[in-house]
């Protein structure tokens, strides 16, 4: 679970998402650039947790979407899960 958790993109999401609360705030009205500095949060994040998703499955043997970034690499995780 650690290897989840405290993973770059968790880590890196946690820590732009906690830089836009300290910018949200100020006294400062939400802008249209604001607005788009969340959406672009919220989508890193669902990034990151679909990598997490995808590489818990393939080290399961599931099958793992073409599109991913560790397509490819599902017998590799698979063989390092049955090795421990």
């Amino acid at each position: 679970m650690r290897k989840y958790l405290f993973g770059t993109g968790i880590i890196s999401a946690v820590t732009s998402g906690l830089t836009l609360l300290r910018g949200a705030r100020g006294d400062v009205p939400f802008t249209w650039r604001q607005a788009l500095a969340w959406l672009s949060w919220g989508i890193t994040l669902a990034l990151a947790i679909g990598t997490i998703v995808d590489t818990y499955r393939a080290s399961r043997g599931r099958f793992v979407a073409t599109d991913s970034p560790i397509s490819g690499d599902e017998e590799k995780l698979l063989k390092r899960r049955l090795s421990r």
